[in-house]
């Protein structure tokens, strides 16, 4: 079975892991809380059953794509269950489950290429292309399936084996998932651990574990570097971002605000890639408030399983918190709250959807990462000065421009330090292009045929052209 229990020792009582439901507050039910010290015997088990998957190619593709049809089989399941955990609503959920089977058939059908160098030399030089041997995948709560799917989907392909540990707060649809995948992968080719800390550090800085693919904070980030380089291993870090909304003087409001609100705020803007600053026209700052204040009074928020629910809960109370502090913080500074400002009152993690006029532009929520349903507006009296303020934090993930001439809007995308830019939407992938971030952002790159190098490393050969006798 790839999802592995605690303890595999008999007569020894796994500790549990309460998981709360984010739309009531309520314990929703347990997962195993795993002891640090049993991730020896989960590794070398990882270790083992690589030397196999590794060998036959032809096999793990085949292997990848059923495994994509049985998590499409148990779509309804997996995406229940997901809402139920996370919060989102069901139709983000079934969306995500969707993108999980895509990536999987996505990377089935990659392969590595073998490159031969001609350099004048008289022997053939090949490249070849290995894999790294057990690679530690950590998620973070807010997508949960879907990014577990963006690290070990190109980490199996390239033939090596993946420990994969969820959030704490969101455990359940990744175990499930597990269960899942167990009718189409080898016994410990990918295996789920849950748990507390410190087993995530534990996983990172495994002597056994030869990648450590991780998304979610800085700090946590650089724990996890720290970690990993104990052992040399390969670190990939997606670690958040605050990406800014340039909003050009000719935009039309009207036509855009929709896909600005969602872009702020899919899955209660709780998306590394979310847009978390805008910055409009002074001239057009009034109206681009009003458009989005109005939408944030009118969405539909609940609990995800509602059929009406639009937006869901935060996560968890801890998220909520850090959402309700830095709000209050900017409205003690002088901001105002054209819609929103504060929880609701009801149980569960709710947060008012909030839009912020007059915000000081050091204000944490605005220098900051507030992963929440709160987006400052902020106006600028030139196009430097907004994209001198758009690249004026740490963070370096996306960011995009929003106009009618989509040739300046272009070059000022140009100008955007970060690693991804888009022109009148926001945060949309796709499976074949990379994905990663500048400063604080990230390190590594995923998505396509970067994610899966990403999981090898070259092996040359030289041969010579003929025998010298």
């Amino acid at each position: 079975m790839p999802t592995s229990d605690p303890d595999r020792a008999p007569g020894r009582r796994a500790a549990r892991l309460a998981v709360v439901d984010p739309a009531t507050g309520e314990t929703l039910d347990e997962a195993p809380d795993q002891r640090p010290d049993a991730l020896d015997a989960v590794v070398d088990r990882a270790r083992r059953a690589w030397h196999g998957w590794r060998a036959d190619p032809a096999a793990r593709t085949v292997a990848l794509r059923v495994a994509a049809d049985a998590v499409e089989a148990a779509g309804d399941d997996l995406a229940r269950l997901l809402t139920r955990e996370q919060g989102k609503p069901l139709a983000e959920s079934s969306a995500e489950v969707t993108r999980t089977a895509a990536r999987l058939r996505h990377f089935a059908d990659l392969a590595p290429r073998t490159r031969r160098i001609t350099d004048g030399r008289p022997v053939h030089s090949e490249i070849r292309w290995r894999s790294l041997g057990p690679v530690a995948a950590i998620v973070p709560w807010n997508f949960p399936l879907q990014l577990a799917a963006a690290k070990f989907a190109p980490a199996l392909a390239a033939g090596n084996t993946v420990v994969l540990k969820p959030s704490p707060f969101t455990p359940l649809a990744t175990r499930l998932l597990g269960s899942v995948l167990s009718a189409a992968l080898p016994e410990d080719v990918l295996t789920v651990v849950t748990g507390r800390e410190p087993l995530g550090a534990r996983l990172a800085s495994h002597p056994g574990v030869r990648h450590v693919t991780f998304t979610g904070s800085v700090p946590t980030g650089r724990a996890v570097a720290e970690a990993a380089a104990a052992s040399l291993a390969r670190v990939t870090l997606e670690l958040g971002g605050n990406d800014a909304a340039v909003l050009l003087d000719d935009v039309e409001v009207d036509r855009i605000a929709d896909r600005l609100f969602w872009a702020a705020f899919r899955n209660c803007g709780q998306v590394c890639m979310a847009v978390k600053r805008v910055y409009a026209p002074a001239r057009l700052h009034a109206e681009v408030v009003e458009a989005l204040a109005q939408r944030a009074k009118s969405v539909t928020v609940g609990a995800g399983l509602d059929p009406g629910t639009r937006l869901g809960p935060v996560n968890n109370a801890a998220q909520l918190a850090r959402v309700e502090q830095v709000t209050k913080r900017a409205l003690a500074d002088g901001a105002r709250a054209a819609a929103g400002g504060r929880r609701l009152d009801r149980p569960g993690y709710f947060f008012a959807p909030t839009i912020l006029t007059d915000v000081p532009p050091e204000s944490p929520v605005v220098t900051e990462e507030q992963f929440g349903p709160v987006l400052p507006v902020l106006p600028y009296r030139s196009l430097d000065e907004a994209v001198d303020a758009a690249n004026g934090t740490a963070f370096g993930l996306g960011g995009s421009v929003w106009g009618t001439d989509l040739d300046r809007a272009e070059a000022v995308a140009d100008r955007l330090e970060c690693g991804t830019a888009w022109i009148n939407h926001h945060a949309e992938l796709s499976l074949a292009q990379p994905f990663a971030g500048v400063k604080n952002s990230g390190v590594g790159v995923a998505g396509g045929p970067w994610g899966l190098y990403g999981n090898l490393r070259p092996f040359v050969v030289h041969r010579p052209r003929e025998e010298r006798r």
